[in-house]
């Protein structure tokens, strides 16, 4: 049985990660742990140096010493590695930012992103930024196309998330629906219902040498620069398709090299 304390703060800090400040008020609708909590936990980090407390912007932000905790951390996934100069292309060629995503259990979560190098990102980082399965794009574009005994366990870990954002799951058809839908259309987009609503992700699958999906390939824009989202699906689409299709190449060649 896990220590609830150590999970808590690890939440915390996963919520601080995905934000320059942040509030106890955002904290608090984030978590769901009350806000005496959330200010012990923070001055404690704090304390030990992994949180900075600026008054002048009104938030908290983590600090520089989060960096050791992944310094014991090596491999990436290889899917990663082939995908990587990929994604750093498309923004090179379209200024976007573009994302590769994992899955973890029952959301998909970010491991790669070309935030640094765009622009015009509507974020400010999204790396290790953890992505519901059935609103996000990214998470979809995973679900739609994992084999049916995959999907199905998927779907039941959704189902028991607290998330509010996953109440889809408790709605079969719908689902069924909108997965169809992403299978049939080849990519998914966000929903339209969560946050932030000023800009929008397509995503496609990322597939193994035996057809498995591995990850999702997402690209995020701003709605305001495009008149329609069928605008941007119909230029960014065959852009991420064939980056997936070259990005599957490519990790055939590396598992090959590393057998040989």
């Amino acid at each position: 049985m896990g220590i609830r304390a150590v999970e808590r703060a690890l939440r915390v800090l996963q919520e601080l990660n995905l934000q320059p400040y942040t509030s106890i008020a955002h904290l608090h609708a984030r978590t769901g742990l009350p806000k005496p909590t959330l200010v012990r936990m923070l001055k404690t980090l704090e304390d030990a140096g992994y949180v900075e407390n600026d008054a002048r912007l009104g938030g908290y932000q983590v600090s520089a010493l989060v960096t050791s905790l992944s310094s014991g951390f090596h491999k990436e996934p290889m899917v990663v590695e082939a995908g990587r100069p990929w994604a750093i292309a498309i923004t090179r060629k379209h200024q976007w930012p573009v994302s590769i995503s994992l899955l973890d259990r029952d959301a998909v979560v970010v491991r790669f992103s070309t935030v640094p190098d765009s622009s015009v990102s509507p974020f400010h980082k999204t790396i290790n930024m953890r992505l519901q399965m059935i609103t996000r794009a990214m998470g979809l574009a995973y679900l739609a196309f994992a084999p049916e005994d995959e999907c199905a366990l998927i779907i039941d870990m959704v189902q028991k998330s607290a998330d509010p954002e996953n109440r889809l799951a408790h709605q079969p058809q719908m689902l069924e629906r909108i997965i169809a839908k992403v299978r049939a259309d080849g990519f998914a987009i966000r929903s339209p219902d969560v946050e932030p609503r000023n800009s929008n992700t397509i995503a496609v699958p990322i597939f193994n040498e035996e057809g498995r999906v591995k990850a999702s390939l997402g690209l995020t824009y701003f709605k305001s620069a495009f008149d329609s989202e069928s605008e941007a699906c119909a230029r960014y689409v065959p852009v991420l398709r064939s980056a997936s299709r070259e990005i599957t190449k490519d990790l055939a060649r590396l598992n090959s090299n590393r057998l040989s």
